[in-house]
């Protein structure tokens, strides 16, 4: 978060963090992702919020499960959208499962479901897989009520 000289105006920027394997990484990460869109005042609604939650929630399972190595999760704002990012050291391409049988590999299609837009692309020896929210109106003031910004729009993009 970077703070205004007179500490009284907060602007998000992208957000980033190493995520270790381990049975409590998944929940402890997952709350940090919803701690930052509440404190930037992402315009979304608690559902959406909740979605957001259980998006990165499978997203960060998916690379702490598949690779048993550390992953590293990026949050940004820019444009109206919020985007989470995960990123992990395995080449292998996300799948979507669609057998009814299967016990597992249902994450994507949730994060389809739930997402306004998701992907991934090659990184490294890796990939990032990543999903998208659109805010639903303009989000608060960033001033928190102290003065007015002007440029918001510009500002976004910046970040």
């Amino acid at each position: 978060m970077v703070i205004s000289p007179l500490n009284n105006a907060r602007f998000p920027v992208p957000l980033e963090w190493g995520e270790p394997p381990g049975a409590a990484a998944v929940p402890a990460a997952r709350r940090l992702v919803t701690a930052v869109v509440r404190d930037w005042a992402v315009a979304l609604s608690d559902g959406a919020i909740q979605d957001v939650e259980l998006c990165a929630s499978e997203l960060i399972a998916n690379a702490l499960v598949h690779t048993g190595e550390r992953c590293t999760v990026t949050v940004r704002r820019r444009a109206g959208r919020l985007r989470v990012e995960v990123a992990d050291r395995c080449p292998d391409l996300p799948e979507r499962e669609r057998d009814a049988e299967s016990t597992g590999g249902r994450g994507l299609l949730l994060v389809e479901a739930l997402a306004d837009a998701w992907g991934w692309h090659p990184a490294g020896v890796g990939k990032v897989v990543w999903f998208e929210f659109l805010e639903t109106a303009e989000a608060p003031c960033p001033t928190h009520g102290w003065g007015t910004a002007y440029g918001l729009r510009a500002l976004r993009e910046v970040a």
